[in-house]
């Protein structure tokens, strides 16, 4: 059999449709609520373009023994869809000033299922490697998104906690002992979920600017301490562990 008819009999998987599908109505929605405008929509069918390409190419991975999508992921394809939304109307502030309603309860949605996919996955026993990394990515670009937001008004220095993450694996490609596995931490986990709640509640003016900048300071300080932490750990132990979960996947799975 040729690569040709490998790549052929590969059997087709929905979700990625329905997650671009989705993320269309999303956009939609938010054209007749928001009044999202030009910029809001380029990026939004960007970011559905982009999801469904990595989606496509991480289930076709998998054949040809395909694991099924299963109920977690289809939470977090469900919470993607919102993390474009708010991708979108983020990138109209570039232009216009939209609804802040909008973006709050689109990112306030995202960050509550951030905690719903792992408890379904776990109570369902569909844990998977795919599942993590999923969450990870999705929550990653959405601390990435809210802290263009927020740098907006703050400056540029609010960016680094959207960006640590990609420097810490840009890093890993120099430094593969960064790709070893981490112990479970509850710390790790409440600094993570921190990101996100501080950044939507500066972002979107709920408090007022000079509490907003110190909360800010004091989340970017918490992430400094979890990065340092773990990497000093992986350091120590430097276990060759090529393909091992990074320290942002395991946050994001405990």
């Amino acid at each position: 059999m040729s690569v040709g008819d490998i790549s052929s009999a590969r059997p087709l998987r929905h979700e990625p449709a329905v997650g671009a599908a989705g993320q269309i109505l999303v956009l939609v929605l938010l054209g007749a609520v928001a009044g999202l405008g030009l910029v809001g929509w380029l990026a939004g069918l960007a970011f559905a373009v982009a999801t469904w390409a990595v989606l496509v190419r991480a289930l076709a991975r998998s054949w040809p023994a395909p694991a099924p999508f299963g109920p977690a992921n289809a939470v977090t394809l469900a919470r993607t869809t919102l993390v474009g939304g708010v991708t979108a109307l983020v990138a109209d502030l570039f232009v216009s000033r939209p609804p802040a309603l909008a973006l709050v309860v689109l990112t306030a949605v995202a960050l509550a299922l951030d905690a719903a996919d792992g408890q379904v996955a776990r109570r369902t026993g569909t844990v998977s490697q795919l599942g993590a990394r999923f969450d990870m990515e999705v929550d990653a670009f959405l601390i990435l998104v809210l802290s263009v937001l927020v740098a907006m008004s703050m400056g540029p220095w609010a960016l680094a906690i959207g960006a640590m993450r990609y420097v810490f694996v840009a890093a890993a490609r120099v430094l593969p002992w960064l790709n070893g596995p981490l112990p479970p931490s509850m710390a790790r986990k409440t600094v993570a979920a921190l990101q996100g709640v501080v950044l939507l509640v500066a972002g979107a003016g709920i408090i007022p600017p000079g509490p907003a900048r110190a909360a800010v300071a004091v989340a970017l300080a918490t992430l400094v301490w979890s990065f340092a932490r773990d990497i000093r750990w992986l350091w120590r132990v430097r276990v060759p562990a090529p393909g091992a979960m990074s320290p942002q996947a395991a946050r994001e799975s405990v």
